[in-house]
């Protein structure tokens, strides 16, 4: 900058970045917004629908055509309700005899499938709760080094006033005035980094809990799993 150093002057910015306020207690079922949980309990919900599946195997299928037209013997009534006609039939019964243990191999794997469903969303259950009492506890843990190094910055800066007032007056040499402003510098630096740190701890702890921890914003049933339209059992879907 082509200036010496007692021509520089850079004032102080004061840092006025707050932590948010998290409350005492937080409930558990803000997990539930969580994609990966969300994601892990629809999967044990189908894997239960198709042990189902595997249990409609040992019923019987029954098939019923019916068919509708006209019929006349004259081309001029071919269009009329009266040439108009409709049949029921024939029904087909089919009943599964023997299949060498093939429908209950199949219900055995869907079981199976099943349990694994569970266990994994049990797994990502718990994945959740350990990521939300880690942040937690680092937030904790940090809030009461930050006391502690507020603490040690605030000494650190009366050490440098004094340590500058005694070389004002001639009793010290500039060296011990250089070292106090190190060691404030050092002080304050530290008690930024913890600043970040309990930044950091809080929007990861935002992210472990799914997005705050506001309880309105819960999902509900419908939000999590869909609603149930009557559409969907039909053999071709409907919109």
């Amino acid at each position: 900058m082509g200036k010496t150093p007692a021509e520089l002057s850079i004032p102080a910015a004061s840092i006025s970045t707050e932590i948010p306020d998290i409350p005492v207690s937080i409930p558990s079922q803000l997990l539930e917004r969580r994609p990966d949980i969300a994601v892990a309990e629809r999967q044990v919900a189908a894997a239960n629908a198709q042990i189902g599946i595997a249990k409609a195997a040992y019923f019987p299928t029954v098939n019923l055509s019916a068919t509708n037209g006209f019929q006349t013997g004259t081309l001029s009534n071919l269009f009329t309700t009266a040439a108009r006609y409709w049949a029921l039939g024939p029904a087909a019964f089919a009943l599964p005899l023997f299949d060498a243990g093939a429908r209950g191999a199949q219900m055995a794997a869907s079981i199976d499938a099943f349990d694994a469903s569970v266990a994994a969303y049990r797994q990502t259950v718990l994945t959740g709760f350990q990521e939300v009492e880690d942040q937690l506890a680092a937030l904790r843990i940090l809030e009461q080094e930050t006391e502690i190094q507020n603490k040690a910055v605030a000494l650190a800066q009366e050490a440098l006033k004094l340590t500058s007032n005694q070389f004002q007056a001639g009793t010290i040499g500039y060296l011990e005035v250089m070292t106090a402003q190190v060691v404030a510098l050092d002080n304050q630096k530290a008690a930024i980094a913890l600043l970040g740190q309990r930044l950091d701890a809080s929007v990861l702890l935002i992210k472990a809990l799914g997005g705050g921890w506001q309880a309105s914003e819960i999902p509900n049933r419908d939000k999590i799993g869909g609603k149930t339209k009557w559409s969907q059992f039909l053999p071709i879907p409907i919109r």
